[in-house]
């Protein structure tokens, strides 16, 4: 067995359980963070400060019985859940965590990310149609609607960026970030940059929410209002799967967001070593926020989030991209 062969096979299962962590523990946050931004307790029982609590969580839902309800489509239906997860994993072989810390340094990685995201919508369109329940068949029509509706500004923002950048390879663009918190793509202030990177950033942050299905945009559940959405019919591991792709999805959209505005693995001070301690710290701490938010904010109404993006994101994105452009011609 040659050296790349087991390189590739090591980055693949760390990258799984680098996932699979993560869905777990993120939980736990998501449960903490709840419990005290609304003065609640939170788990605290399994284990100290709960923290075996996702374990516990995780028995439970491979013991549960797998059900298939009468009436539906066992293939859509089963494979539903895989078609969320498995796009998001195969997302992580591209994500640069340090400076030779990737499974693959692809030179399109980033449009190979938007290639298996998607994927994601097609998950939940063929797990809600499969389960042939009216609830799942309006939450995926929502879903649809606001996957096109938010991944239009949110490519945009992106194609401003490639065009200041001049690549779609994720290493390159964090290595252009280098130097100091000055260069980061966020608050870059050189000639080579547009100055609407600060609300292009803003734009991709508000559309990564939307397109992970986030709150106040998570049309996908709406639990108060569609039982459970597109996952009404789903039980044990076959909810499971769906809730370790949501979660991997959350972590590739901080990934991306870290790696295109916060500089990635570089460090903010330019006498500091740069580290993938860099990359986590800001990954985690845009995660924390999508918690923070999603128990601040209730969800939106389904007009008022289609309206957002159409008569806001995409006029503005269009504007960034225009100016971006008119910009890298003059200077």
């Amino acid at each position: 067995m040659n050296n790349e062969l087991i390189r590739l096979l090591a980055f693949l299962v760390g990258i799984i359980a680098f996932a699979a962590l993560n869905a777990a523990y993120l939980v736990w946050v998501e449960r903490k963070g709840a419990a005290h931004f609304q003065r609640r307790i939170g788990p605290k029982e399994v284990g100290p400060y709960g923290l075996l609590q996702p374990l516990a969580d995780g028995v439970k839902l491979m013991t549960k019985q797998l059900l298939v309800p009468d009436g539906v489509d066992p293939i859509l239906f089963k494979i539903a859940p895989i078609m969320l997860l498995v796009p998001a994993i195969m997302s992580f072989v591209t994500i640069p965590f340090g400076e030779h810390l990737a499974a693959r340094n692809i030179d399109l990685g980033l449009l190979m990310i938007f290639a298996f995201a998607s994927v994601n919508v097609l998950g939940l369109l063929l797990g809600a149609w499969g389960s042939a329940n009216k609830y799942a068949v309006i939450a995926a029509a929502r879903v649809i609607s606001q996957n096109i509706a938010y991944e239009i500004p949110m490519l945009l923002t992106t194609i401003a960026l490639i065009m200041a950048t001049s690549t779609m390879n994720l290493n390159e663009i964090v290595s252009q970030q280098g130097g100091g918190i000055w260069n980061w793509n966020l608050i870059r202030l050189t000639w080579s940059a547009s100055p609407l990177t600060p609300i292009a950033f803003l734009i991709f942050f508000t559309t990564m929410l939307a397109e992970t299905n986030r709150a106040p945009f998570d049309m996908a559940e709406a639990e108060s209002e569609l039982v459970a959405g597109a996952f009404t019919e789903y039980s044990g591991m076959g909810f499971g799967v769906f809730f370790m792709g949501e979660y991997a999805n959350i972590v590739i959209g901080a990934a991306l967001t870290t790696i295109l505005f916060l500089g990635g693995w570089q460090s903010p001070l330019p006498f500091l070593p740069n580290s993938v301690i860099w990359f986590l710290i800001k990954m985690y701490a845009i995660i924390f926020t999508v918690v923070w938010i999603r128990w601040t904010y209730p969800r939106t109404q389904f007009y008022n989030l289609l309206n957002l993006s159409w008569k806001i994101l995409i006029p503005f994105s269009l504007a960034n991209l225009i100016v971006t452009a008119g910009w890298l011609k003059v200077f």
